[in-house]
């Protein structure tokens, strides 16, 4: 269970990162690394507690990233 988070926490971190560089937000580094590691922590915590989730760890992690960046906009965009 353990090593399993902080492979979520990594994973998160690294979405958060590349979304920043490629242009996929414009919130800066620092914030899109935390609003990933928070959605995949509170994903990762859903799927044990209720046994959801896209079959393996690592796609929890991608998808909730990706999912949180999407969902929490930090920057008024036009």
């Amino acid at each position: 269970m353990f090593p399993t988070l902080i492979g979520t926490v990594v994973i998160a971190g690294i979405v958060g990162y590349l979304s920043e560089r490629s242009g996929f937000t414009h919130n800066g580094v620092l914030a899109s690394v935390i609003i990933c590691v928070g959605g995949a922590f509170l994903f990762y915590f859903v799927s044990i507690m209720f046994g959801i989730g896209f079959g393996r760890q690592g796609w929890n992690a991608i998808l909730a990233s990706v999912g949180a960046l999407i969902i929490v906009p930090t920057h008024w965009r036009r």
